[in-house]
């Protein structure tokens, strides 16, 4: 895979799920968090919330610096900077001092899309999206496992001792990676500066990174949409499932992971388009089952397994035409395109909770439904324009 070996791609998925499950460890655990800080579940609440407020910074300054400096002291400094952060987080007193530095903890945790851009750049054309998958797959196992692991650990030995236990993990991914990923220089030769100003131009310059937003935008925010309604639904009437029962719902996501890592080779082969529309009709018709299926357990587990094989399916071959556009420096790119792909998944989480609330979850699990068609149906009508991912303009 380029200057990539196999066991260096397998670090790298390992690297961006300890990565990425340091935002969501102290989720599970927010009861015991207030109970030991002496404060309110809302205020505990708000703190977590600026954890990914961070990582939509993160995402904004400091993806493109494994394209401004050498990738593997970029990354180390960054692991680096997540341990310090949740040894001290798991040592603060106070409340909106853990809020402080659950920010910069979010901001850290975007190092799964820095090391995504290093896959892309140091991987070979024909093995990109391959490679893109396995990343992926890491990522969307640290989104599973920072709840799950998060909380067993935290039932275990403490919320603070959890947080040391992956202190010391990224910690030692720190050092890890200054051995494991190639040494390479900078990519670009503007300033750091100019290169954050150049990020918002490159919608208006590259039509590839257009479509590929607007297709990530739609289908994210069906995918957080669908999530957070379910976790609403299930809580009320008939239902009135507990917490940790409705978390068990998270394991068919396992299925989503293997997507990943299919769709990253399929899109080798076939191209990125046939995949994305494969897993989009796959995710939607799912999602409009899930509409009929929530009182089987069965069902509705087999549905979210193949909604997020879908979805994710469609993320790594979307990504895949973003980090194309220019694989010799592709961080900025990806940086502008996982910004706006974030910010979708926000809304959507707003919208799921307070759509299965006033209009209930038929209604919402079909507007998701329509949401990912939206999404389709513009992939089909760019191919016709001949507004497809290799074409770009000049920048």
């Amino acid at each position: 895979m380029g200057l990539l070996r196999g066991a260096a791609v397998g670090f790298i998925s390992l690297a961006a799920a300890l990565g990425t499950a340091a935002i969501y460890l102290l989720q599970p655990a927010i009861a015991d968090v207030g109970g030991t800080l002496g404060t309110s579940l809302a205020s505990v609440g708000v703190a977590l919330a600026c954890g990914p407020v961070g990582y939509l910074c993160g995402l904004a300054v400091l993806v493109p610096l494994v394209d401004q400096f050498p990738p593997r002291y970029v990354l180390s400094a960054q692991f680096g900077a997540l341990a310090a952060a949740l040894a001290l987080s798991a040592a603060v007193g106070d409340v909106r001092l853990l809020g402080l530095v659950l920010g910069v903890i979010g901001a850290c945790s975007s190092v799964g899309a820095g090391l995504s851009s290093v896959i892309a750049r140091l991987s070979t054309p024909d093995r990109r999206a391959t490679a893109l998958g396995v990343v992926t797959a890491g990522i969307s196992a640290g989104i599973l496992a920072g709840r799950i692991v998060g909380g067993w650990l935290a039932n275990t030995i403490g919320w603070r001792g959890m947080l040391l236990v992956f202190a010391g993990g990224c910690a030692a991914i720190a050092v890890s990676v200054l051995f494991m990923i190639p040494s390479v220089p900078g990519a670009v030769d503007r300033g750091y500066l100019a290169t954050l100003r150049s990020i918002p131009g490159l919608y208006l310059r590259y039509p590839a990174l257009r479509l590929a937003a607007v297709r990530g935008i739609l289908w994210f925010f069906a995918f957080c949409a669908v999530w957070s309604g379910l976790a609403v639904a299930l809580s009320e009437p008939p239902y009135s499932y507990s917490a940790e029962r409705i978390g068990l719902y998270a394991f068919a996501g396992l299925l989503g992971i293997a997507g990943t890592r299919i769709s990253g080779v399929w899109t080798d082969r076939v191209g990125a388009r046939r995949v994305i529309l494969c897993g989009l009709c796959l995710a939607g018709l799912a999602s409009a089952v899930l509409a009929v299926a929530l009182s089987n357990t069965g069902s509705t587990l087999a549905c979210l397994a193949l909604f997020d094989a879908g979805l994710f399916a469609a993320q790594v071959a979307n990504q895949s035409t973003v980090l194309a556009i220019e694989p010799t420096a592709p961080a900025r790119f990806n940086s502008a395109y996982m910004v706006v792909y974030f910010a979708g998944g926000s809304l959507g989480t707003a919208f799921g909770a307070t759509a299965v609330e006033q209009l209930g979850w038929t209604t919402t699990t079909h507007v998701t439904a329509a949401v990912i068609a939206v999404a389709a149906v513009i992939t089909l009508l760019a191919r016709q324009r001949g507004d497809v991912s290799h074409i770009r303009c000049s920048d």
